[in-house]
């Protein structure tokens, strides 16, 4: 009952939050950017930047997470209207999934047609090297396993079917465009494509859940974008992917290796760039 009571009250809410950010921007975006952990810098790729506080947004949750500034920015890219989120929200920060998704359905209403989501991730594949790139083409959720669905409670017609097909979850047509910008921008080499597996943190992976998520097919570990991917294609958009690998996760008892988030930034930090420079060639092909 309480969950079915809050998606009534988010139904009236996405709808006010739509129209205030529309009163006050020209914008009308078709391509939304979600991003991960120490990349708000993405957002730099946008012209004409309108930025608004997540505070000042009506119903907008806040970020909390080390590395993700909470600002929404509408801005240009060429003959592209765009919207970046500098900072996503978590599970972990004791956020219903609800809200965690809460932005995605507003940019739908917004008029977005693509979403691009990146995140920070850690490598199970032993092929990754930090500093790679993996371009998402199906996710494990975790989260989802354990009943923590986004598109649990009442389901709201405007936005999608109340089974919606997951198997596409990821475009594949995206993917291509992808792999054809990193080619040309001299990216290949840093190029993978695997499975991203969702774990809801914020503790970091025990050796043995690793191994768990390495023999279900996950070749990196985040805790984010599986629920967004979720919502998206429940609402009909695009979605293209991509993790940067900040991290070789331990699988050994006998390691001395440990998982800390400064790693995480200092890796993110060294990528920055070169996200940058390919999220606007991307986005200008799309």
């Amino acid at each position: 009952l309480e969950c079915f009571s809050q998606c009534i009250i988010y139904t009236y809410s996405y709808s006010e939050t739509a129209d205030w950010l529309l009163e006050r921007t020209k914008i009308r975006p078709k391509v939304a950017i979600i991003c991960g952990s120490g990349l708000g810098g993405l957002a730099e790729v946008l012209d004409d930047k309108t930025d608004f506080p997540y505070s000042d947004i009506p119903h907008f949750p806040t970020s909390t997470a080390p590395g993700h500034a909470g600002q929404l920015v509408f801005g240009r890219l060429e003959d592209h209207e765009c919207v970046c989120m500098k900072g996503r929200f978590h599970f972990y920060e004791g956020y219903s999934m609800h809200k965690v998704t809460y932005p995605v359905r507003v940019f739908f209403l917004l008029g977005v047609k693509t979403l691009i989501v990146t995140n920070a991730a850690g490598a199970l594949n032993g092929s990754y090297k930090v500093g790679d790139f993996m371009l998402i083409k199906d996710h494990i959720n975790m989260p989802g396993f354990a009943g923590q669905n986004p598109l649990r409670g009442h389901n709201d017609e405007r936005f999608g079917v109340r089974f919606p097909c997951m198997s596409d979850a990821y475009d594949p047509d995206l993917r291509a465009l992808a792999k054809q910008t990193a080619k040309e921008q001299g990216l290949d080499s840093l190029l993978q494509q695997g499975v991203y597996g969702m774990q809801s943190g914020p503790a970091f992976e025990t050796i043995a859940e690793c191994e768990v998520l390495h023999r279900l097919g996950a070749d990196a570990i985040g805790m984010s974008t599986a629920p967004e991917v979720v919502v998206a294609r429940h609402c009909g958009l695009r979605v293209f992917a991509m993790s940067l690998i900040t991290n070789i996760l331990v699988r050994d008892y006998d390691s001395n290796e440990k998982a800390n988030e400064e790693e995480v930034l200092e890796s993110t930090a060294l990528r920055t760039k070169d996200l940058q420079t390919f999220i606007r060639n991307f986005i200008t092909k799309i």
